[in-house]
């Protein structure tokens, strides 16, 4: 099966105004390409970058979104509030979110039907810590994050996979091309036995440990790599549309 790869740009707390230079330059970059493009810019800067990207080939997304559709949730975000700013994708699950604001497979599962319900396609992501990996529990614990963080009805349109090895993010470690390649392996066979060839074959799944324009090309390469989910080289244009080109 063919997948079109997606390369989406999680700016995380990074980005005021001014950063509309850089959406541009990519949306002029990035015109023609074969991959999916996506940015998820803070969300003090959705509905403006969706403004500027209508009609572009590159999508906006949030980067979080409360499980309510509304409420007394001070500083939260209904996934209906991002549909109305112009998103079209949301990602929950982050791993900073996990760790910094003690998020649980349960939550991330609620926020992303919350996703399906506001009509975003919900980007969920896995991954485990460097003390999880050695002691042999990588795929206990991402397997286990997959499993409790889906709701049931996933399809290729709602649902991307990105999976982070928190291990190989800013820690001097670095995942090999054969580690993401049995994690993807692993990812995918998950996703056909609960969904079903079809959907499970079809969803996307994402590498989200440091992807750079030097090493993008033989990431996307390796089996069941269907893009990358990008932090700080999505931030500047150029960097982020070479990804895009290595996507291609």
């Amino acid at each position: 099966m063919t997948r079109r790869k997606l390369a989406a740009g999680n700016w995380k707390m990074n980005g005021l105004a001014t950063a509309g230079v850089e959406l541009e330059a990519l949306i002029e970059a990035t015109r023609g390409a074969a991959a999916e493009v996506l940015i998820c810019p803070p969300a003090t800067l959705i509905a403006a970058f969706a403004a500027k990207a209508r009609g572009s080939a590159v999508a906006i997304g949030g980067q979080d979104c409360h499980a309510a559709p509304g409420g007394a949730h001070t500083g939260d975000l209904a996934a209906e509030m991002l549909a109305d700013a112009g998103a079209s994708h949301v990602i929950v699950g982050h791993s900073e979110r996990r760790a910094d604001h003690g998020e649980r497979d349960a939550q991330v599962r609620a926020k992303a039907g919350a996703a399906w319900r506001a009509g975003l396609t919900a980007i969920v992501c896995v991954g485990e810590t460097e003390a999880e990996r050695d002691a042999g529990r990588a795929q206990e614990i991402v397997g286990g994050q997959l499993a409790g963080s889906i709701p049931d009805g996933a399809t290729a349109v709602n649902l991307v996979v990105a999976y982070e090895p928190v291990w190989a993010i800013g820690t001097g470690r670095t995942a090999s091309l054969d580690d993401i390649a049995e994690m993807h392996d692993f990812l995918r066979a998950r996703l056909v036995a609960r969904f079903g060839p079809a959907t499970g074959e079809a969803v996307r799944l994402l590498y989200g440990g440091s992807v750079k324009p030097g090493n993008a090309g033989e990431i996307f390469a390796v089996s069941n790599v269907d893009g990358g989910l990008v932090g700080g080289a999505s931030l500047k244009a150029d960097d982020f549309a070479a990804i895009v080109k290595a996507a291609g």
